[in-house]
Parts: structure tokens; sequence; C-alpha cells
């Protein structure tokens, strides 16, 4: 499936909030209503803030996702990277990621314990567990 990935807007702020909260509330799991709100404040905020750095996905002019890459000491980090749930399971991620790699010599990433086929996919791509808290590993892909 053909997609293009754009620089986001001021205009996507609210797209990419959303798309950042339904990735953590999908996997984070047992979470206080305390939490929620920390969760929800700091998103909103660190998006506005990151809006340099983010992507969004597209597909035949539609927007089905984004992508987050920042700056890490040697390498990037991979930050987000989130499609709309019509458009897993068809190449878009994979290839995504593909090139990341193949740009950048080292990778690393936090994924949920609980998104097993992410996990899976990172393996098969060369990340490996480096650290991990309760909820999530912390993944390296190096060279």
């Amino acid at each position: 499936m053909n997609y293009e990935l754009k620089k986001a807007k001021e205009s996507d702020i609210s797209k990419l909030i959303d798309y950042e909260l339904k990735t953590i509330f999908e996997f984070a799991s047992k979470l206080t209503d305390k939490e929620i709100n920390e969760i929800n404040d700091y998103v909103t905020n660190n998006v506005i803030k990151q809006l340099g750095n983010y992507k969004v996905i597209y597909v035949d002019d539609k927007k089905i996702g984004c992508l987050l890459i920042t700056d890490n000491n040697d390498g990037i980090s991979l930050d987000e990277i989130y499609l709309e749930e019509n458009y897993r399971n068809k190449g878009i991620g994979t290839d995504i990621i593909k090139k990341i790699i193949s740009e950048n010599n080292i990778v690393y990433l936090w994924v949920y314990k609980l998104n097993v086929k992410a996990i899976s996919l990172y393996k098969k791509l060369g990340f490996e567990k480096i650290d991990e808290t309760e909820s999530r590993y912390y993944m390296k892909y190096s060279r």
C-alpha cells in the first residue's frame, strides 16, 4: 500500500494528541484517574512541544497515522508510530521502520509489553531488549 509522510502542522495537533493517547491507553492498564489526567496533560504538552519532529502518515490524502522521531545521544528514538486500525498489518509500519533503521546506525524505542505484535516485529527487524519497566521494554537496534 502506498503511503506518504508529511511534516506535521499546527492543524494536525488534535489528531496527533488523539493518536498518542490511543497508543497509550490501548496497552496501559490499571491506571488511576490521577494517572489518566497526568497522561492527558503530558501528551497535550509534549505534542505541542515536539510538533516539528512529527510526521503524519497519509494514504490517498487521508491521515492514517503518525510518526515521532527525536534525537538520542548516540542515535535516534522512534518515540511514536501509530497507524489507524484499518491500516495495520498492511506493511506500512514495517516499511517505515525498515527505512528508519536503514538510514540510522542506532535506533531506540519503548514498547508496551502487552503489544506482543509490535515486539515480535521489532525483534524480527533486529531490535534487542536493553531495559524494562513494569509495563514496557526499552529496545535498541544497532547496525
